[in-house]
């Protein structure tokens, strides 16, 4: 997005609520006391719209946004989303049928919300909706195998992977009929986000899809076949100057659990 800043003077109330919580610090009163970007605040700008989001009187538009056409901004209920988190778990059977294409772009819309480091457009989604494409990756997979070097994690599973093939399980993707792989670019991040922005943005990717009634798995076996199989890299598309980060499958759960489970605490300081 544009990081430019455009102000309806005849909304603005002057309120310095823009100002205040811009973290960029990018922004100041002029004169008159309108908000405005300082000399060489659009390169300091993240484009992060907090400005606009906090505007009461919607006076501000940030890369010619329309903020009268913006969703209000609202809340879970927070009992609901903890019950959520807790019944999550990992689903290995799914049913023969592919997702929706309504659910299908419901996460495509979803993907475009989740932070990074610095507010930077760094990562890339190839989402596989079809189990027929689901199984034409799954050929490659497998029939790539052969190839993945003693330097891959793979390779002290290959005869274990083929042998489970050949006798009719999937263990790499667990015979789902979807899956998301996250790249993230290879030069532009924050420090570290490299690493943070596609975990983070694939854990909002389990939590919707759970909403949307879809099982996931976390796919470490897909993630280190994207890495070890060119075929397989070259099947998800992944752009150039990007590098895959991790993958889910999902799709509708063959089976349905009835309640949360118990789970210890994992070690915790409150201060």
């Amino acid at each position: 997005m544009e990081r430019s800043i455009e102000v309806n003077r005849e909304r603005c109330v002057h309120c310095g609520l823009c100002v205040g919580d811009c973290g960029a610090k990018c922004l100041a009163f002029d004169e008159e006391k309108f908000p405005t970007l300082i000399t060489g605040g659009g390169r300091g700008c993240m484009g992060c719209q907090h400005c606009m989001a906090i505007c009461p009187a919607g006076a501000i538009s940030v890369g010619g946004v329309d903020p009268d056409g913006l969703p209000a901004a609202v809340c879970a209920d927070p009992d609901e989303l903890l019950g959520m988190i807790r019944s999550r778990r990992s689903v290995r059977a799914y049913k023969e049928e592919d997702v929706s294409a309504e659910k299908l772009e419901k996460i495509r819309e979803m993907l475009h919300y989740p932070p990074t480091g610095g507010n930077l457009d760094n990562l890339h989604f190839t989402i596989i909706g079809t189990r027929e494409k689901m199984d034409g990756l799954r050929r490659a997979t497998y029939g790539g195998l052969s190839t993945v070097t003693e330097d891959s994690p793979l390779f002290g599973m290959k005869d274990f992977l083929e042998e489970s093939w050949s006798a009719g399980r999937d263990i790499i993707y667990a015979g789902a009929p979807a899956m998301i792989m996250a790249a993230v670019s290879e030069t532009m991040f924050a420090p570290n986000c490299d690493i943070v922005d596609p975990i983070i943005a694939l854990s909002y990717f389990e939590l919707f899809a759970s909403s949307l009634g879809l099982g996931t798995l976390w796919d470490d076996c897909a993630y280190m076949a994207a890495k070890a199989i060119p075929e397989v890299c070259d099947m998800l598309r992944i752009p150039e100057g990007y590098r895959p980060a991790f993958a889910l499958v999902f799709g509708e759960p063959e089976t349905r659990y009835r309640r949360a489970a118990q789970k210890d605490a994992h070690s915790i300081t409150m201060l």
